[in-house]
């Protein structure tokens, strides 16, 4: 599985990038998770609003921070 957290780096970016590898974590799930915050690379994905979180080229949500609960039912729906 592949993982992107879009967004330039701020404090919203880097919590949404923890909340990601722990809930990886608690799935028990091999993903590689990559920060992407070229903002070209962004707005290739349509994204508007960050931090997003783009799984296997899909993006799943933009503008705000789920918690680890919301991201584990979001990739166990895919």
């Amino acid at each position: 599985m592949e993982i992107k957290v879009l967004g330039p780096g701020c404090k919203k970016c880097n919590t949404l990038h923890q909340a990601t590898q722990k809930a990886i974590e608690e799935l028990n799930i091999e993903a590689t998770i990559t920060k992407v915050d070229d903002m070209m690379k962004i707005l290739a994905y349509g994204v508007m609003s960050t931090p997003a979180l783009v799984v296997n080229e899909k993006v799943l949500f933009s503008g705000k921070v789920p918690t680890v609960s919301e991201i584990k039912e979001l990739i166990e729906s895919l």
